[in-house]
């Protein structure tokens, strides 16, 4: 049962592409692993900018910079 974890900035990822990430990392698993897609889970986490740290700074600050 597998359980996959997806972490990105909350900078709107569409619905759509959310799914299409949710397919494809099942399928992924199925065809490399053989896992079963009916037990295999895949959570989205968003994250705010603020929130997600790189180098020591926010990712909010490091986007300002470029």
């Amino acid at each position: 049962m597998p359980y996959v974890n997806i972490k990105i900035t909350r900078e709107g990822a569409t619905t759509e592409q959310k799914q299409e990430l949710i397919s494809g990392v099942t399928g992924l698993l199925q065809e490399v692993l053989g896992k079963n897609p009916k037990t295999t889970f895949v959570v989205i986490d968003e994250v705010d900018t603020d929130n997600w740290g790189i180098g020591g700074e926010s990712v909010t600050e490091l986007r300002k910079q470029t």
